[in-house]
């Protein structure tokens, strides 16, 4: 059965860092790029990053370049986001979602597997 599940979500001052994890399972990671998303009350689901199948080609939504960092290790079927001087305006549930692609090319219809998501709200 194919799931992802993530963990890291928190209650962080503005400044401040998390780490988000994606554990994949049911399916060859290696095998596919995997996004990170977002979603604050009342908005539309944001993309946030992708990473290639191989880890080569990352991309970022401009709301986060620069201080968020993607990365995965497919020996041990992970994925994670680094999310580094939080702001407010980053509250959200963060999901990961499988792309049916190697690479991160294709747009959010994409994606075919998305995780149930994890809380990260930036408050003081």
């Amino acid at each position: 059965q194919l799931q992802l599940v993530e963990s890291g979500g928190a209650l962080v001052q503005p400044g401040g860092s998390l780490r988000l994890s994606c554990a994949a399972s049911g399916f060859r990671l290696r095998d596919y790029a995997i996004g990170w998303f977002r979603q604050a009350p009342g908005k539309e689901r944001e993309g946030v990053s992708c990473i290639s199948s191989t880890g080569g080609s990352l991309s970022y939504a401009d709301s986060v370049k620069g201080r968020f960092t993607i990365s995965r290790v497919n020996g041990r079927n992970m994925v994670f986001l680094q999310m580094n001087n939080l702001k407010p305006q980053d509250t959200a549930i963060y999901s990961c979602a499988k792309s049916v692609r190697l690479d991160c090319l294709g747009g959010d219809h994409e994606y075919d597997y998305w995780g149930q998501g994890t809380q990260v709200t930036v408050s003081s």
